[in-house]
């Protein structure tokens, strides 16, 4: 696959890694659509980024957790910029605490997001992509360590990511699509900043020593979103600080 007049879709593409890695697959040649759901000014702002960089770029308000939401944002893709290569399952949402504390409201939430939303969407752009399309999903490094309680519900939702990135590499594989996951460490984002209270215990848990950066990740989704990631799929990828080392 090349990736000049390749589109990809970054879901939850408006800060953190999402825009990070909108803005790695800008500057790879590829044209990329976001989506979000509560900062327009931000996703603005990535669209400029990757336009300035001679690129298409276009933010799409989508709501993964919702049924309607994934279908919409490949759909608008698609009827923008013709065909789409390239996705990120990347929208996800977490509710950390005692496993007391959890609600059925917790539980549909981080599921209908973190699961269901991946589902959908891959569903959705596996019908739209030809030969050399790729779907990549962003896990967790807490899928393959779980350093303390708290994190039952949320650990949950992205272990499911493992179960379907396999089944979708076997599902798509004939037809020249492959599925891959990454799995982030703690990684320095206005959600959990490098800066932040409980920054000290988690960059200790890392063989490094420190948080990583939304850039980091990014280049890893970028190896698998090109050419040179032809034969990869059904595989995990931590970037991670060796979190699970």
């Amino acid at each position: 696959m090349n990736t000049v007049n390749t589109v990809a879709l970054v879901t939850g593409g408006s800060r953190g890694i999402g825009a990070a890695t909108a803005l790695r697959l800008a500057r790879d040649g590829m044209d990329v659509v976001i989506t979000w759901t509560q900062d327009a000014g931000a996703a603005a702002e990535v669209v400029g980024k990757i336009e300035a960089l001679g690129r298409r770029a276009l933010a799409v308000r989508a709501d993964a957790g919702s049924p309607e939401g994934p279908g919409a944002a490949v759909a608008e893709t698609v009827r923008a910029f013709g065909r789409l290569d390239v996705v990120v399952n990347n929208a996800g949402v977490g509710v950390l605490g005692p496993l007391e504390s959890l609600t059925p409201t917790d539980v549909d939430k981080v599921l209908d997001v973190n699961v269901r939303g991946c589902f959908l969407t891959s569903q959705a752009a596996a019908g739209r992509m030809g030969r050399g399309g790729r779907i990549i999903t962003i896990g967790s490094c807490m899928t393959e360590r779980v350093p303390g309680p708290g994190g039952t519900l949320y650990t949950m939702s992205k272990a499911s990511l493992t179960g379907l990135n396999k089944a979708l590499a076997r599902e798509l594989g004939e037809r020249g699509i492959t599925a891959n996951l990454v799995h982030p460490g703690p990684v320095d984002t206005d959600m959990n900043p490098a800066d932040g209270p409980y920054a000290g215990p988690q960059a200790a848990l890392t063989a490094l020593g420190r948080f990583g950066a939304p850039d980091e990740v990014a280049s890893m989704v970028s190896f698998l979103a090109g050419p040179d990631a032809a034969y990869v799929t059904g595989g995990e990828f931590s970037v991670d600080g060796g979190h699970a080392a």
